[in-house]
Parts: C-alpha cells; sequence; structure tokens
C-alpha cells in the first residue's frame, strides 16, 4: 500500500448524503477513474469493565476494533492517543472472551462503505457513513500507491483531492506529523478512519456510551 489520506466531505447544500456521494463519484469518473470494486471500514467501540477500574470515578479506557475491507485477514485494535495492535481475524472471537475487561459499548458500530475507483496511480474510496441504519456522513480516502513516505508525496496527494474536492481539500492529516519520515502502513490509514469516525459521532451528538 501507499500513502494514504482519510477525510469528511460535508453534505452539499440542499443535497442528501446519497445524492452528494453521487456528485463526488461523476466527478472522479469524468476526471477519467474507473471503477475497482466496492470497499467497507467498520469500527465498534469497547470500554474498560467497571470492575477493572481500582478507583471509583476513574474514567475507563476506549478500545477501537476495526476492519478494513483490504485486509480481510486482519483486525485492528486501537487506543485513544495509544498503540494499534494489528491482529488476525480471531481477535474478535477473543473479545468476546474478554468481557471481564472490555465490554461492548452500545450502539457503536459504526462503518462506512462505498466504491473504489482509481485513477493512475491514486486509488480512490468514496463511502457513506452509517450508524445502524442512518446515513451520517460522506469519507473520502485518497491513496497514492508508488510511495511509502508521507513527507514525500503529500504534495502530490494535495494537488490531486484539490482536482475534486475543491474547498473542501483537507489539510494534512495528524498522523503525516508524527510519522514524517518513517514509512506509512495500513495502522496509520486506521487511526485516520478511527477520528474520521469519532468526529462524526461528535457532530451526531452520538457519544459512545461509557461506564456509569
Amino acid at each position: 500500500m501507499g500513502v494514504t489520506c482519510v477525510s469528511q466531505m460535508p453534505v452539499a447544500e440542499g443535497k442528501s448524503v446519497q445524492q452528494t456521494v453521487e456528485l463526488l463519484t461523476r466527478k472522479l469518473e469524468m476526471l477519467g477513474a474507473e471503477k475497482q470494486g466496492t470497499f467497507c471500514v467498520d469500527c465498534e467501540t469497547y470500554h474498560t469493565a467497571a470492575s477493572t477500574l481500582g478507583n471509583q470515578g476513574q474514567a475507563g479506557k476506549l478500545m477501537y476494533v476495526m476492519h478494513n475491507s483490504e485486509y480481510p485477514l486482519s483486525c485492528f485494535a486501537l487506543f485513544e492517543n495509544g498503540p494499534c495492535l494489528i491482529a488476525d481475524t480471531n481477535f474478535d472471537v477473543l473479545m468476546v472472551k474478554l468481557k471481564g475487561f472490555f465490554q461492548s459499548a452500545k450502539a457503536s458500530k459504526i462503518e462506512t462503505r462505498g466504491t473504489r475507483y482509481q485513477y493512475c496511480d491514486f486509488l480512490v474510496k468514496v463511502g457513506t457513513v452509517t450508524m445502524g441504519p442512518s446515513a451520517r456522513g460522506i469519507s473520502v480516502e485518497v491513496e497514492y500507491g508508488p510511495c511509502v513516505v508521507a513527507s514525500d508525496c503529500w504534495n502530490l496527494l494535495l494537488e490531486f483531492l484539490q482536482s475534486f474536492l475543491g474547498s473542501h481539500t483537507p489539510g494534512a492529516p495528524a498522523v503525516f506529523g508524527n510519522r514524517h519520515d518513517a514509512v506509512y502502513g495500513p495502522a496509520d490509514t486506521m487511526a485516520q478512519y478511527m477520528e474520521l469516525f469519532n468526529k462524526i459521532r461528535k457532530q451526531q451528538q452520538v457519544p459512545v456510551a461509557g461506564i456509569r
């Protein structure tokens, strides 16, 4: 994989989420991008079980268990501002066995699904972000395949993003600053999706169920 930027596209004025997605994909097709199947990224939130907290009122930690259709044999577990564990898909079974330590937050499942587009060396994924049956927002992921160091290709990524996102082009992802000259990897993309999903949750005023 190459260097990837994940961002949120606001819904166009007077349009629905689906209509905005169609406008975006039409722009990509006009540029000459070709459809290359579909994709899905999902995230479920877990919080530390009350029994594991030593002090009453102590804040529990949140862990995000995520999947990406680009990596069908892998599962990603991320802590906010913490490490990312990459495991195989049996990790989901392990989480059930660890329910004494981590509990699934109610109504926390969020995902994005959509179409993959290939345009020269760029892979673009435009997705509809949903929580339950409701569409909550739009995700845009752009990957530049030939490069694995973010600082070497951000200007090129930015120029391509501007070609179809216009004034909604995002700034450099926070993860780029952390990695700088390091080799970019799948965990960096999942960290961006975690931030995007949390941002959309806050916009919808749907807090993750914590510990009572």
